[in-house]
Parts: C-alpha cells; structure tokens; sequence
C-alpha cells in the first residue's frame, strides 16, 4: 500500500471517553501519547489536520451530581470540559515535536485563540495541527454538530470519526455478536434506521454540504494512517 495521502485536508472528531483508556472518567496519559503519535504518522505525510474533542471523560464524571443544573449551564461545564481535553492533547503533541494551535468557540485569550475561520485555514496551510474546543460555543449544539461545522468551515476532505468500534453496524455490536457493519453506507439511511453515528443534526448538516465521513477504531494502531492512504477499512458514510 503506497503511503501517499488521498486526503490534503481532514477533521478528526474524538469523543471525550475515548481519551479515558481504562478509566472511569478523566485522562490517560498513555492514551492520549498513543492518539498523539497516530495524529504524527498522518502529519508527517503532510495531510492537514483540525481535531474537535468531546468532553464526556470530564463531564460525565461529575453528571450524577449535576441534577437540577440546567441545561445551558450544564452544556456551558461541557464546552469548558472540552477546552480541557483540547489542551491535553495539544500538550501531548507539542511534546512529539508537532506545531498546534488551539482555537475556542468561546472567547479565553489567555489559554486559545478565538476561533476565526480564515486563521485557522492559514495554520493548517503552515503545516500546524488545529484543535476546535468549546463544541460550536453555544448551549444544545453537540461535540459532533460542532465537528461538522469546523469541517465546512475549513474546506476538509473528509471527516474521519475515531471510536472504539471498527464502524457503523445496523445494531449495537458489544451487545449483539451478530451485528453486521456496513462498509458503505448513505446519510439517508443513517436518519432513517436510527444508526447512531452522530446526532442527526450533524448528520443532516454533513447531508446537505456533501461532507463524505469515515468512521473507523481509533484504538487499533495504524488505522488512521491506513485511512489516510487509501486501505479499505471502517464505514463511510456519504451521499
């Protein structure tokens, strides 16, 4: 397999529980090494990368104690929870020699910059690695709406999501072993037979831009970089 990239440009999109590793909740450190030195062997390709990061790990953490908040102010800890994921990655890539900015919806001078599309396109251009906290910077908007729109917004070829499944099955595979994934699969059918890839807000918005998504494992070494240039391998999902 020729490790020439198909892809010049791509958003990767990580849940927050992705970074726990065997955790309960919160960040490990060899995960988050792991992770940093795939986002390397892609970006030594020279392939573009932005990265959104749920918050999950953080939030969900403190969620049995967080009845009677509010949702805009429980979505408000959950962007917040983000920046913070964000910021352990960016350090983790730093540390593996890769130039990054980090840009937040939601303005804090003194940890990001503020999100501005035309800046985060140039950094990209210069070979650095871009990272999108605090989701779309507003309450009811999810981690994978805010994946979405990062991606329209920074012309990616495509949006690669990491999971802890090898892609898109008609059920849930950790509970049925008889689950078939599917290695293609459209936006309609997602919406219609419920698959739960994204929320369907996101999903609606990749449908009308015609922002092709590849959803693979993240966990198994060397699936990035096989997406990258071109192995068959995970679900895509496009018109």
């Amino acid at each position: 397999m020729s490790e020439k990239p198909i892809y010049n440009r791509v958003l990767l999109k990580l849940s927050g529980e992705a970074l726990m590793g065997d955790l309960e909740f919160g960040i490990d450190p060899d995960t988050l090494h792991s992770f940093a030195e795939e986002i390397k062997s892609v970006h030594s390709l020279g392939v573009q990368i932005g990265i959104v990061i749920g918050g999950g790990n953080i939030f969900r953490g403190i969620k049995s104690a967080a009845h009677g908040i509010h949702q805009v102010s429980g979505d408000n800890m959950g962007m917040l929870a983000t920046v913070i994921n964000c910021i352990a990655f960016q350090n983790a890539l730093e540390h593996i020699g890769i130039h990054t900015r980090l840009q937040t919806a939601i303005k804090m001078e003194q940890i990001a910059e503020p999100f501005i599309r035309r800046r985060a396109i140039r950094h990209l251009e210069k070979g650095r690695v871009v990272l999108f906290g605090a989701g779309t910077g507003s309450p009811y908007f999810t981690t994978d709406t805010a994946a979405v729109l990062r991606a329209i917004e920074i012309e990616a070829d495509i949006i690669l999501k990491g999971t802890k499944v090898d892609g898109v099955y008609d059920s849930d595979p950790v509970l049925n072993e008889n689950a078939r994934m599917f290695s293609e699969i459209s936006y309609l059918d997602v919406i219609q037979k419920n698959l739960r890839v994204m929320d369907q807000t996101a999903i609606t918005l990749s449908k009308e831009h015609k922002l092709p998504m590849k959803v693979f494992n993240i966990n198994k070494k060397g699936n990035l970089k096989k997406i990258i240039t071109g192995e068959y391998l995970g679900t895509l999902v496009s018109s």
